[in-house]
Parts: structure tokens; sequence; C-alpha cells
């Protein structure tokens, strides 16, 4: 089965494989996302990138290193 990735300017813009390693890590790094939250991501919304991305960043107000860097302990 050919894989659903297509390159950037495809006819239906990107598509995120989440069942190849090497779309995860991509995908995760260009989108500050774990590949759990991308995993969920495509889950709920397709495996378009742009509706992945979308759903990425209405899901929190912070980016992830935002998050980890500026995060306060907990006491």
């Amino acid at each position: 089965m050919p894989s659903t990735s297509t390159p950037a300017g495809g006819p239906q813009g990107p598509r995120i494989d989440i069942h190849r390693e090497q779309d995860l890590r991509e995908w995760s790094r260009k989108l500050d996302a774990t590949p759990e939250q991308l995993k969920e991501a495509v889950q709920a919304v397709g495996d378009s990138a742009d509706d992945v991305e979308m759903h990425l960043k209405g899901s929190r107000s912070t980016t992830n290193s935002d998050r980890m860097s500026g995060e306060a302990p907990r006491h």
C-alpha cells in the first residue's frame, strides 16, 4: 500500500502518515508536538498536515517548549 505522505504542494497538501516513524519524527519537530500528540490530532481531524497544525494550535495556548521552560514547580 503506498504511503499517504505527499510532499508540500501536492494536490491535496501534505499528509501525515502516523504509521511511518520518519513522518512522526519530522512532523513532531515541525509542529512542536510529541508523537503522541500528533497521533491524537490525526485521529481527531484526519491526516491533513494543515488540519493537524490548526488542531494542535487550538488545543494549547503555548508551545511545548514554552511550557517546559516556563513551568513553575508545583507544591
